[in-house]
């Protein structure tokens, strides 16, 4: 503990040199679209590949290797930001998947990169023009470039059924049908499928073999376990399990026989401090190239010296930044690399496996990166919690801050199971930092990868233990000197966007004020609405925040929910949220807004209505962030942009709610909508 508070001393220090250079960097070099981003190599490394904006929206581009990047030309016009896209294996499609108006109802698309453009752009084939249904890509075959394996929920809206798709014609072909409760596909690597994992109503799942049309049951967890196939071995005999299983507490790597059951391990992390993290396989050879384990930054330890040596020499081109192979052609003998840090833009490189040439492509940010003096560093910190659980976090100062006696954002990541804050450029926290403000980010209990018992230590701990661990960690900076206890802003999405409202609710002297992004205020409407196909993770919730079909889970709900005890909110706060949102409804916000309003409480609400779980379109990101800024500045004294561009001021007033105007009309589901007087 002395030796990271040393740490943290040594960075304010330098810090402190560098108070006079800080100035106000424009929010748009935060929020506003990047200028190239998401390159890939195709298959041959002929092309690349990269997102760039067109009509306002970051859309598909391609262009030859060797020409520049101001000769590429579209390939997409979606109006909507893109959820991911990637190359056939034999370069003839680009394929990518987009939902609408933040709905998560993904299609999946696909686009021919040599066609000529019609209207500006090729034409682009919805492969699975479907309404409300959320499909899901399972194996993107070698074999047969043109085949995808995909589930489709369209039969029924709570369990996928297994598709086969020809890309070059959208023929649909069913190859499973889901009557028995099934959760995921596995295909060896001949791409035959040979596991199907079954999840029953107590949140139990099973790894069932499939041997012709026999499913034999081969492993089993519970609820509070965790288990799942990142690769096959070589010859397909058995695959790697990654699992937790029983008295195991961080996640190790197996390999298991399906046929005879027999399990080996194969390793834990070395440190044994963390679960396992990843496993990187070569696809031509199958064997594994390295696997990793993240605790405060990611560890890799390499099986393959051909890849390790690369790496290595990577390494000494960019010493003190992180090294990414973030794309590569399809016998890895060119790639592209991703370059990055904390405080440091990332920048891309081409990079040339046999004659080691390393070309410069782009940098997502370059006006950024111009005044990346400017960005704060991010350091690991400890803490104890109220029990004495130690709490991992980091801890980011201004660049122009002593580091004492410093407004306080505590950013609250999403979740809870499974998520967790990383090491890293964050763009929301060096926009907090540059504004003037210290910001926490805090794993506590029920953040992922710090092993089973950390991670279910949250279980029926929502507003309680786990509200404690965000708490504890203010403790911790006004004990060292780092936070004006009356400066204190809470801010998070989804679970974060929750830790705000019951930072406010459960401990309203701790904070001036909250920032909730689309968090949860009624645990009741939250878990009656949640969307269809997350009926397998039901039981999951339940041991989350408790069972609403008994008294005494209704009861935890009941004292959980910050929407009943919204009398004892008493710092202003803003709400922001998505119209669209599937997770965590619009119904969420408006209830709190509305029993805040009629309490007299001041609250602030900005609803966006072609957003979802999260603001995607940058102009509505800057808009929301203007807000914020300027909400901060009025509670903690921070620094406030006050100019922005004509279309984000105006979308800014067309997202502002007239509180007075929202109004919530409850489900017929057995739902407490009402506040405690």
């Amino acid at each position: 503990m002395k030796k990271i508070f040393y740490v943290l001393l040594l960075m304010i220090g330098f810090q402190s040199l560098r108070a006079q250079e800080a100035q106000l960097l424009d929010r748009k070099l935060f929020f506003g679209n990047p200028e190239i981003s998401g390159g890939q190599l195709s298959p041959d490394g002929k092309w690349i590949s990269f997102l760039k904006e067109h009509g306002g929206i970051m859309n598909i581009w391609v262009k030859k290797f060797d020409e520049s990047f101001e000769k590429a030309r579209p390939l997409t016009d979606s109006k909507r930001p893109l959820n991911g896209y990637f190359w056939s294996e034999d370069g003839k499609y680009i394929l990518y998947v987009k939902d609408k108006n933040g709905d998560e109802n993904l299609n999946i698309f696909a686009v021919d990169p040599m066609a000529k453009a019609t209207n500006d752009v090729p034409e682009s084939r919805n492969l699975t023009p479907l309404n409300e249904v959320a499909a899901q890509i399972y194996m993107v075959s070698r074999k047969d470039p043109d085949l995808l394996m995909i589930g489709l929920n369209n039969r029924d809206k709570a369990w996928h059924d297994l598709y086969s798709l020809k890309i070059s014609t959208g023929e649909l072909k069913k190859v499973f049908e889901n009557k028995d409760r099934i959760t995921g596909y596995d295909f060896d690597w001949d791409e035959k499928l040979r596991i199907l994992n079954k999840t029953d109503d107590k949140g139990t799942t099973q790894f069932l073999y499939k041997d012709g049309d026999k499913l034999t049951p081969i492993y089993e967890t519970l609820v509070t376990e965790e288990a799942y196939i990142p690769n096959w071995n070589e010859d397909n005999s058995k695959f790697y399990l990654v699992t937790n299983k029983g008295d195991l507490d961080q996640s190790a790597l197996f390999l298991m026989d399906p046929k005879t059951k027999q399990i080996t391990k194969i390793e834990s992390d070395p440190k044994g401090k963390v679960d396992f993290g990843g496993l990187s396989a070569d696809r031509n050879t199958r064997k594994i190239i390295f696997t990793s384990y993240t605790g405060d930054k990611t560890e890799y330890y390499w099986k393959d010296k051909a890849w390790e040596a690369n790496y290595k020499f990577l390494q000494s081109k960019f010493p003190g930044k992180e090294v990414n192979f973030s794309s590569s052609t399809k016998d890895y003998s060119k790639f592209l690399i991703s370059v990055w840090g904390d405080n440091s833009v990332s920048e891309s490189y081409f990079f040339d496996t046999k004659t080691k040439e390393l070309i410069f492509q782009y940098t997502p940010r370059p006006e950024l990166k111009k005044v990346e003096k400017y960005l704060a560093s991010m350091t690991p910190i400890r803490y104890k919690s109220s029990d004495g659980l130690e709490i991992p976090a980091y801890l980011t100062l201004p660049a122009g801050s002593s580091g004492k006696n410093a407004p306080v954002v505590v950013l609250v990541h999403g979740g809870p199971k499974g998520p967790r804050d990383y090491w890293g450029y964050n763009s929301i926290v060096q926009f907090l930092a540059n504004r003037g403000y210290a910001v926490l980010q805090p794993n506590f209990r029920a953040s992922g990868g710090y092993g089973k018992k950390f991670q279910n230590a949250g279980d029926l701990q929502w507003g309680k233990l786990m509200q404690d661990d965000i708490t504890w960690g203010v403790k911790h900076l006004i004990n060292n000197g780092i936070a004006d206890k009356n400066k204190v802003v809470i801010m998070g999405g989804s679970y974060g966007g929750y830790a705000t409202l019951a930072g406010l609710a459960f401990t309203p002297d701790v904070y001036a004020a909250g920032v909730d992004i689309v968090g949860p205020s009624n645990l009741f409407t939250l878990l009656d609405s949640v969307p269809a196909y997350w009926e397998s993770a039901r039981a999951s919730l339940y041991g989350m925040v408790g069972d609403p079909k008994t008294e005494e889970g209704k009861k935890l709900m009941h004292e959980a929910s910050p929407l009943f005890s919204v009398n004892k909110i008493n710092k202003p706060l803003l709400i922001i949220q998505g119209a669209n949102d599937p997770r965590v409804k619009q119904a969420e916000a408006d209830q709190i807004v509305i029993a805040l309003r009629d309490k007299g409480k001041k609250v602030n609400y900005i609803l966006a209505d072609d957003e979802g779980h999260g603001f995607r379109k940058p102009v509505n990101s800057m808009a929301m962030y203007a807000e914020t800024e300027k909400f901060l500045s009025e509670v903690i004294g921070g620094r406030y942009q006050k100019d922005m561009p004509e279309n984000v001021a105006k979308r800014l007033k067309e997202m502002t709610v007239d509180i007075a105007k929202v109004t919530y009309t409850p489900a017929v589901k057995n739902q407490e909508v009402k506040p405690n007087k």
